[in-house]
């Protein structure tokens, strides 16, 4: 018998809801999890963890396309100074960049992909959190938005299809 695993939803959180009046839900696979920003509106996404030093290396390059309610985290334990570039990212991104408190630090709208020009958190940062580019702005998200996220969990006793 195959057992699932499970990690939380993505949650972005932000408050009026302009998500809850598109009806915006994030459908996520059993390996993506959950981030909530608390803020003004309210928004599903799934999100992808990168967690080694390969995957935060890889990124979302190569990607064609990215849904409107996905993303990638990259979780840096201890926090430090982040820089971004675009080379091979086929799309545009927000990256938003996320302090050890919890607080959006920047955000850099709309990045240009295959760009080597560095995109740095100007301080350090205890994540970074990438979304299609613009979605921030349609979303109201702004520096200073509380972010907080899950880690992942499993489901026992789900049977695998």
């Amino acid at each position: 018998m195959r057992f699932v695993m499970m990690m939380l939803l993505a949650v972005l959180v932000v408050e009026p809801a302009t998500a809850r009046q598109t009806g915006e839900i994030a459908r996520c696979r059993a390996s993506d999890a959950v981030l909530t920003v608390a803020g003004r509106s309210v928004s599903r996404f799934c999100v992808e963890v990168a967690r080694t030093e390969a995957e935060q290396a890889q990124g979302l390059m190569f990607r064609k396309s990215l849904a409107p309610n996905a993303g990638m985290i990259f979780p840096m334990h201890p926090p430090r100074f982040a820089s971004f570039w675009m080379k091979n990212t086929l799309i545009p991104l927000d990256i938003i960049f996320i302090r050890a408190d919890g607080r959006i630090a920047r955000i850099a709208a709309r990045t240009t992909p295959h760009s080597l020009a560095p995109v740095t958190s100007g301080e350090p940062v205890a994540a970074v959190f990438e979304i299609a580019g613009g979605r921030a702005a349609q979303l109201g998200i702004a520096a200073g938005d509380r972010v907080t996220w899950g880690r992942p969990s499993i489901a026992r006793g789900r049977r695998a299809s």
